[in-house]
């Protein structure tokens, strides 16, 4: 019995009696209700025994919740091996994989299983050279496993359903997740092009929970072969697995914001390797974690040959972000745009083909410093960062405000050297579709981020501003691509600052048209930085490796296996006392996390704790029992565990 109790030290199963007005319904996976020190709990049937190893008085279960068997065996396994990865407990891992219960749903009528598909033909992907062995080894069960770089321009959601409608084509299931809604209804969409409406099911959080629990039963009841959904899908019930797919592992949408904080890539790559079913990771760009399965030999490389790269790219030019660029053309300069790149948007515009404008922040002016002496503007109420919200309804400039209390701060003077003059630090995309719009007169400017994200925009000339992540498709491709800005993506304090900013130009550049039909992609960044030279070349398995090996060397992740430890000075302290590390582990800290206390204090703190890929289970069950430790204890202070973070920094 897995008793759904948040406490680390009760973190394993519990025997209990079944009585015999129960026995019939008591089947493995069930739903039920016990009595867990005195209080009635939730939690699962995990399996029936004859006899119990348990020495003392067993109690009986109170109640069964439900007899639909929601935890299949795999599953059970899967979040049991993901919870000793990450530190984790079993009930925490179980909340992530199985959806809140809906009695109406369950007393519906079961669907018919879906037939199987058709095999879909393998010409697009003969443009890989190892594209139709994989779709071969697919279809005949074998376990392959596979990171896939997509070409610019790929239709990568058909090429997606492609591989699972092979799976399904052969009776098997496969479950593909993505990062977020608008590519769950590309794939979505491209699976019921092949296999039609019952034979894929896409699971989100937006459904509502009377329809997402009904299409998760459906797939627990073995009636859809093909699951499309975003990171929670991982843990789907898919009935005979075959093909796990991720897509876009580099996107932060996949990491799981709540306990054991578990990455949709690591979760995949459990299941593929505990229940054999092929593993594919795509994308356009590459992380320096995709590129060690390939380095490891776990998985190999789907990669398309060099000249058919430089076909299907655009043509990519870099351009410092100097004010003598800036000074060739007046319009120019009043968009912040070299002349380089003025020149190719208004190339794009002429030949009626939309221009992409990719700006890496919302917002009209979301950051201000001071212009004398650049030290950052602050409010004076709570010393939150100023910004400016645009011109207000009578189209006068408004002044500047604090992003955090809304306070106004009319009379700005810096605290360090006493100017009242500000500058922007960062432009976002409200003030550069104000400056487009006066610097192409008569073209129409379009915004996507934020809370309003278009998903496509029409054929035709116009100015297509979009944060990163926000891009619309465009029909029949962007004719050129303007990525503003760079310097905000690279110097950001993070260890996955260079890669992170590859990522987003390489998926904006990607919706740009081939350079032999006049796409341009234009990025204000210098040329001899190592994410641009990749851009430039459209190698994005150049980057991994050189990204992999620097991490390498440093000895940061993927390279090895680091925790971060967060927690108020004494409670971490306490903490890291208590840990029963491997020989080889090093700790690096603690250092205060944000502001200190009005007492100077940290008010909370970070550890890392680093140790070989070898020793990364020892790491992970050292932690557990720490953690078991403290709520042993009923320690008040919480501490936060998460292994393999994305940011450490």
């Amino acid at each position: 019995m897995a008793v759904d109790v948040p406490l680390a030290h009760l973190d394993r199963p519990f025997d209990y009696l079944v009585p015999a007005e129960l026995d019939a319904l008591a089947v493995p996976g069930a739903r039920v209700r016990v009595r867990f020190a005195g209080k009635l709990a939730d939690g699962y049937l995990l399996a029936r025994a004859e006899e119990s190893d348990h020495t003392g008085r067993l109690a009986y279960l109170e109640r069964i919740t439900s007899a639909e068997p929601v935890l299949a065996p795999e599953i059970a396994t899967l979040a049991r091996a993901v919870a000793d990865r990450h530190a984790g407990t079993l009930v925490d891992v179980l909340r992530l994989a199985i959806p809140p219960r809906h009695a109406r749903v369950e007393g519906e009528t079961p669907a018919d299983p879906a037939p199987a598909p058709a095999r879909p033909g393998t010409q697009p992907w003969e443009r890989y050279p190892r594209g139709h062995a994989f779709l071969d080894a697919l279809h005949t069960g074998r376990p392959a496993r596979a990171v896939w770089q997509a070409l610019p321009g790929e239709d990568w959601p058909r090429r997606l359903a492609e591989v699972a409608a092979t799976v399904a084509a052969a009776g098997r299931g496969a479950v593909l997740v993505v990062p977020d809604h608008r590519d769950l209804e590309r794939v979505h969409a491209a699976c019921v092009d092949l296999v039609g409406e019952q034979g894929a099911v896409a699971l989100a959080a937006g459904l509502g929970p009377a329809e997402r629990y009904r299409r998760w039963l459906a797939v627990r009841r073995g009636a859809v072969r093909i699951v499309v959904g975003t990171r929670a899908a991982a843990f789907a019930p898919v009935a005979d697995l075959g093909l796990v797919v991720i897509w876009d592992d580099g996107d932060d949408l996949h990491a799981e914001p709540r306990a054991p904080y578990p990455h949709a890539r690591d979760v995949l790559v459990q299941r593929a390797h505990a229940t054999g079913a092929a593993f594919l990771l795509g994308a356009f760009a590459r992380t320096a974690e995709a590129q060690l399965l390939v380095d490891s030999g776990w998985a190999h490389e789907i990669v398309a040959p060099r000249d058919t790269v430089r076909a299907a790219a655009p043509r990519v030019t870099a351009i410092g972000e100097d004010d003598r660029q800036l000074a060739r053309d007046p319009a120019a300069r009043a968009a912040r745009l070299p002349s380089v790149a003025f020149e190719a948007a208004r190339a794009a515009l002429t030949a009626d083909a939309p221009v992409l404008v990719q700006v890496p922040r919302r917002g009209y002016v979301p950051a201000l410093a001071c212009a004398s002496c650049r030290a950052a503007a602050r409010c004076r109420h709570c010393a939150g960062p100023l910004a400016l919200g645009g011109a207000g309804s009578d189209h006068a400039p408004r002044p500047a405000s604090c992003r955090w209390c809304g306070a106004t701060e009319a009379a700005f003077r810096c605290g360090t050297c006493g100017s009242r003059r500000l500058r922007a630090v960062v432009v976002g995309a409200g003030r550069t579709a104000e400056e487009l719009g006066r610097a192409f007169p008569g073209v129409a400017v379009r915004t996507s981020g934020g809370n309003e994200v278009l998903a496509r925009v029409p054929a035709g000339p116009a100015l297509v501003v979009a944060t990163p992540g926000a891009e619309p498709l465009a029909e029949g491709c962007y004719g050129a691509a303007l990525l503003l800005d760079g310097w905000a993506l690279l110097a950001r304090a993070d260890l996955r600052a260079a890669e992170e900013a590859l990522r987003r130009w390489l998926t904006a550049a990607a919706l740009v048209r081939p350079a032999g039909e006049g796409g341009r992609v234009v990025v204000v960044a210098e040329s001899a930085l190592t994410p641009v030279q990749a851009l430039i070349r459209w190698d994005p398995v150049w980057h991994a490796v050189g990204e992999l090996a620097g991490r390498t060397e440093l000895g940061f992740p993927p390279a090895v296996r680091m925790a971060a430890v967060d927690g108020s000075p004494n409670a971490l302290a306490d903490l890291l006392d208590n840990l029963r590390l491997p020989p080889s582990a090093e700790i690096l800290g603690p250092v205060p996390l944000g502001a200190p206390a009005p007492d100077g204090t940290a008010e909370r703190e970070r550890a890392l704790v680093r140790v070989p890929r070898s020793d990364g289970r020892a790491l992970a069950a050292a932690l557990a029992e720490a953690q078991a430790v403290r709520t042993a204890r009923k320690e008040s202070d919480h501490v936060r565990v998460s292994l393999d973070p994305l940011q450490i920094l």
